[in-house]
């Protein structure tokens, strides 16, 4: 009897046991879960690396002589930026800038300078995107130079040019020195005028200010884009057909 009740005991702990154990979520699937699929990338949603370098001609006519800091610049594409098969930035798209800094050349020393930066990009349709560019080259432009890495055009050395002039002028000042110091004063006035004229001559050539930088209308520059930009591929598209 005593084997009985405790086979009954003992059944039914494990009936408890099993009664007591979770059930599984019949609402739950026990299938691997499926992977959120990857977005899309947007086509349009364009850059323009930067290092870029877009050929650009000048507007207007830029001069160290009669330029001041913060001048507006005006230029255009001459060329179209292509990426990927696709026109990135057209020919004819409009490029603002400003004037940062302008150093004419001094007397006798130092040469003319002007550094501009370019600001923003404006499509045809209107469409504008602000930027950072900087003057790279200026292959239009004759006996200038790109000086540093921040774009700033230089005037090309004049020393050899300062050196022939002096010399020219100092022979043209010995000849109407020399002249001028025979007629009053001999041999002795026209050797002392002779040096006069040759030091007078020679200070004039050498003491006179340099050439300015000067860019003309139609000018040739490339501008560098300093850092990457993005760009609304659609209004690109729209900016297109409108030219």
């Amino acid at each position: 009897m005593r084997a009985v009740w405790a086979l009954l005991l003992l059944s039914g702990m494990a009936l408890g046991q099993t009664a007591d154990a979770p059930k599984p979520d019949a609402n739950v699937s026990s299938a691997p879960a499926t992977p959120a699929a990857a977005p899309t990338a947007d086509p349009n949603a364009l850059s323009i690396p930067a290092g870029t370098k877009i050929p650009l001609l000048l507007k207007q006519a830029i001069s160290t002589k009669n330029a001041r800091e913060g001048d507006a610049v005006y230029a255009e594409t001459a060329f179209p930026f292509v990426a990927n098969e696709r026109v990135i930035v057209p020919a004819g798209t409009y490029i603002q800038g400003k004037i940062s800094h302008v150093e004419r050349a001094g007397h006798g020393h130092g040469r003319a300078e002007i550094l501009i930066h370019f600001t923003s990009m404006i499509y045809p349709s209107g469409y504008t995107v602000m930027l950072p560019g900087s003057v790279e080259n200026t292959p239009g432009a004759g006996n200038n130079s790109v000086k540093d890495q921040e774009g700033t055009i230089q005037q090309d050395s004049e020393t050899g040019k300062k050196v022939e002039d002096a010399a020219k002028n100092g022979a043209y000042g010995t000849v109407g020195g020399a002249t001028a110091g025979g007629l009053a004063g001999g041999l002795n006035g026209a050797r002392i005028g002779a040096g006069a004229g040759a030091a007078a001559g020679i200070g004039w050539a050498l003491l006179k200010r340099g050439n300015d930088v000067r860019l003309d209308v139609g000018s040739s520059i490339e501008m560098e884009i300093q850092r990457e930009i993005a760009v609304d591929g659609t209004r690109i598209a729209v900016a297109k057909a409108g030219q």
